[in-house]
């Protein structure tokens, strides 16, 4: 048996008050301390509203590379592109290659574009359910966004085969596109003829104006045959009952006898 004396528990009990004499200390230093950090936390966020903190700007996203000839590009990107250059009027992606436009010459495009616009607007003005639009954007396909001269088409409530998207573009194929060219060696004449017999525009009427020359195409089994003209030199379109042109006025510019011409093809028609 181990005999403890009483001076011996006396100094044990004495060092245990101790002990939890420091111990409380300790916990009131430390619950000092964090009322201390609180308090400083709370005067910091009454004196500093979040009003008053500027909220974070979204770091800008960069801007599309610029448009280039020959860049070869998908549908989404050349628009996507295409729309961030306001300052770029006329831009195509003609079988997935970007083709920017030239300087225009009023011989060359300006004057027979103008008598194109002229001749295809009076149709329409009697032929409400045929929609002409010019120089427009056209959503062919992912590899084909061109931009002709003209268009004329018909809803899809009136059995036409474009329409608008939710961002105005032409989507589809419009019953005939026009495109005013220099010369048979022009994209006019080669790749965007490919384009938009693949995509399976009805009617494609081009002017090579150098050449002298209106073709008017019509898709039969895939392919693109030329209208042949009647005895008095005139094409007549088949997706447009009298839709006429009088070809010798139009490559004379006598503006006067191909709207004459036009007027006897309404008559007609009678529709």
């Amino acid at each position: 048996m181990i005999r403890v004396g009483k001076s011996d528990l006396s100094g044990a009990l004495t060092k245990m008050a101790e002990r939890e004499s420091d111990k409380r200390r300790d916990q009131r230093i430390s619950r000092s301390a964090i009322d201390s950090s609180a308090r400083g936390c709370y005067d910091f966020c009454m004196s500093h509203p979040v009003t008053d903190i500027e909220p974070r700007t979204p770091a800008a996203s960069a801007p599309p590379p610029p448009l280039e000839n020959g860049d070869h590009l998908g549908a989404s990107e050349f628009l996507r592109r295409f729309e961030a250059m306001p300052e770029v009027k006329k831009a195509e992606l003609i079988q997935g290659i970007v083709s920017m436009a030239s300087p225009v010459r009023t011989d060359l495009h300006g004057k027979p574009d103008g008598l194109i616009q002229g001749w295809l607007s009076y149709y329409s003005a009697f032929r409400p359910v045929a929609e002409h639009a010019t120089n427009v954007t056209i959503r062919l396909g992912p590899d084909d966004v061109p931009q002709p001269d003209a268009v004329l088409f018909r809803d899809a409530e009136h059995g036409g085969g474009a329409e608008l998207d939710q961002k105005g573009y032409l989507t589809g194929a419009p019953e005939l596109v026009v495109e005013v060219a220099a010369s048979s060696v022009s994209k006019d004449a080669r790749e965007k003829l490919v384009s938009y017999r693949r995509a399976g525009i009805a009617e494609y009427l081009l002017w090579r104006v150098q050449d002298g020359e209106i073709d008017w195409f019509r898709l039969e089994d895939d392919e693109y045959r030329p209208l042949p003209t009647d005895d008095d030199g005139i094409l007549r379109s088949r997706a447009f009952p009298g839709l006429w042109l009088n070809v010798s006025a139009a490559l004379a510019g006598d503006r006067a006898e191909v709207l004459a011409t036009l007027q006897r093809g309404l008559a007609e028609s009678g529709e």
